[in-house]
């Protein structure tokens, strides 16, 4: 259940730069909100973003940030953003920062029970009447793709997903990039090797659903998230049969800033095609 909503307005100059990066429509025609809501007892904040003219109902996206505790958190800026140009391709946007993060109560986990976080934004969607609650889509980018593999095994009822740079084996040395060092330093013993294999996707496909076609997105020089995470994982889901694009993008960083346009295409055109 919802805790609090506040509407988020920004100042006329972020929201100037908000429109030459995500287009006016982010902004000139969604309803930004800072949000917090229960889960497993805990209040966790969160975003929620959609499109101002609420006389129909739209199908509902979970959004997955990335990185750890509150390092990739979103602010207000960000949110309208990013979840702002989701909701303005139709749709209502709810994004967790996960517990422990941004003032919320908890720990962050770093893909535990956290993944609750995520599953039950759900329930939020029957307190907002333009809200299609029979219809989900997420995504998830970095971490958040992590999140999206790990919710897709406990919940085979979204009729989309993507992932953008996506963590799906945790088992790697903490030597292999800069990222994934900085990462296992802050969680300490917290993610220990068995905690690990049990948050990485790769060592069980098998109860990944079998019905959420699947985006994946990966930067061919993506020094933070190796392409070789995308292109192993779309390996094992080839020999599970799961629906599934993979796009890997020449000299594409972790961010794929150098293919937003692009990128921004694939993924309105996958939820557009599976959600609406």
């Amino acid at each position: 259940m919802f805790l609090e909503r506040t509407k988020i307005t920004l100042p006329a100059i972020q929201k100037k730069m908000l429109k030459s990066a995500w287009q006016s429509e982010s902004v000139d025609s969604v309803t930004l909100e800072k949000m917090s809501y229960l889960s497993d007892g805990l209040k966790v904040k969160g975003y929620l973003a959609y499109p101002k003219n609420t006389g129909k109902k739209y199908p509902c996206i979970i959004f997955c940030r990335g990185g750890y505790a509150d390092a990739g958190a979103l602010d207000d800026f960000y949110a309208q953003g990013i979840l702002g140009q989701i909701a303005s391709w139709g749709y209502v946007v709810f994004e967790t920062q996960y517990r422990g993060n941004d003032g919320g109560e908890g720990k962050d986990e770093f893909g535990g029970n956290d993944v609750n976080d995520v599953l039950n934004l759900i329930a939020l969607a029957d307190e907002l009447e333009f809200a299609n609650k029979e219809v989900w889509g997420i995504e998830g980018w970095s971490r958040g793709g992590m999140m999206t593999y790990l919710t897709l095994t406990k919940n085979h009822n979204f009729k989309a997903a993507i992932s953008s740079g996506g963590i799906s084996n945790l088992t790697c040395s903490d030597s292999e990039n800069k990222f994934l060092e900085k990462l296992l330093k802050h969680y300490g013993s917290k993610l220990n090797e068995e905690l690990c294999y049990k948050r990485s996707i790769i060592n069980f496909t098998e109860k990944f659903s079998k019905t959420t076609p699947l985006l994946i997105l990966h930067g061919l020089n993506d020094t933070r998230v190796l392409p070789q995470q995308s292109l192993d994982l779309s390996y094992k889901l080839i020999k599970q049969n799961i629906e599934h694009r993979l796009i890997l993008l020449e000299n594409g960083d972790h961010f794929l800033r150098s293919h937003k346009k692009e990128v921004d295409e694939f993924r309105k055109n996958w939820f557009n095609k599976y959600l609406k």
